[in-house]
């Protein structure tokens, strides 16, 4: 008897240590996922571009595969990768994030020229009405993805820096929870966003009030341009956070000149705005991150194009042949 009561007591000193240890996970969690803040926003902004054209049977369907595939990035890839790096070989990590920080950079600067020269985005424009359409979608799909990678990376590595230093399971642990929350938060925003014009039509159609049909009517008319303005800001994210990516790696490596720079003009902008001083430091170091990134895109789209491209082509080729 008294050997099942001191067997009862250490199942219930187990069970204590293990609801600390998952209290103690979820507030690293929230802790690290606030650290991500800024790049789960422009996750969010870039997503619905990829699902804009479609028919709005296709939308939802379209976000689940791709919140499904930005969940798999996160738990399957890129969740063991930073453990063993993060264990084995740390400073392999910051080069690999400027790696996908250029990738971004180099997005985003090729839809800035579909802007700037329409005629050279007249190929993606017919796409729509002379591609299969479920191969339409299944590209758009696995772009969006490709690109939540490089995001989810960033989002993960800095939610690994913030959380504080622990056993392995309880980083992973971690890790996981900010992943799955993230993702869900993100992909649950973007549904709701693109989904908006079905909401206002229902509320227009079946409004209890004039107020809440004229309501509906007005999501119906505003939804096509905030998608557009939210198209504009996912490139415009996907520039600032590809620039700041490469100026906090290249700080970080031991070149601190361009985020030193960087970081004095937003001061001087702070300084000649005291009242704002937070938002103008924030406005000031985003703009000019776009800026760097606009410009390190533009250079590396013929390297990509004219290069990269032409080079993973080439060793294709062999294994379609065999």
């Amino acid at each position: 008897m008294s050997g099942l009561l001191a067997l009862l007591d250490d199942v219930a000193a187990i069970a204590k240590v293990a609801a600390a240890s998952v209290d103690d996970i979820a507030g690293a969690a929230a802790k690290a996922g606030s650290k991500a803040a800024g790049v789960v926003i422009d996750d969010a902004a870039v997503t619905p571009k990829y699902v804009t054209g479609f028919s709005a049977d296709r939308e939802l369907p379209m976000i689940w595969r791709i919140g499904v595939g930005s969940i798999r990035n996160k738990l399957l890839f890129l969740l063991p990768a930073l453990m063993v790096l993060n264990a084995f070989l740390p400073q392999a990590i910051t080069p690999l994030l400027m790696l996908g920080g250029a990738y971004l950079c180099f997005e985003g600067a090729e839809k800035v020229l579909h802007v700037l020269f329409p005629k050279a985005d007249q190929k993606v424009a017919e796409d729509f009405d002379t591609k299969d359409p479920m191969r339409l979608e299944e590209e758009k799909v696995l772009g969006a993805i490709k690109t939540d990678f490089i995001l989810s990376a960033e989002i993960m590595t800095i939610s690994l820096a913030a959380i504080p230093v622990s056993t392995l399971w309880q980083e992973a642990a971690t890790l996981a929870l900010v992943g799955i929350f993230i993702t869900i938060a993100v992909y649950g925003a973007v549904a709701v966003i693109v989904k908006m014009d079905d909401i206002g039509l229902y509320l227009a159609a079946n409004g209890h009030s004039r107020a809440g049909r004229g309501f509906g009517r007005g999501l119906v008319a505003a939804m096509p341009k905030l998608l557009a303005v939210l198209s504009s800001v996912g490139t415009l994210a996907m520039l600032w956070v590809g620039g700041n990516i490469i100026t906090h790696g290249l700080e970080g490596l031991g070149w601190p000149w361009l985020y030193d720079q960087i970081h004095h003009l937003a001061e001087v902008a702070a300084h000649a705005l005291p009242q704002a001083a937070g938002f103008v430091t924030w406005l000031v170091t985003a703009a000019i991150d776009g800026l760097f990134g606009l410009a390190l895109g533009l250079l590396v789209i013929p390297v990509a194009t004219r290069i990269i491209g032409p080079l993973f082509d080439l060793l294709k080729r062999p294994s379609k042949a065999r």
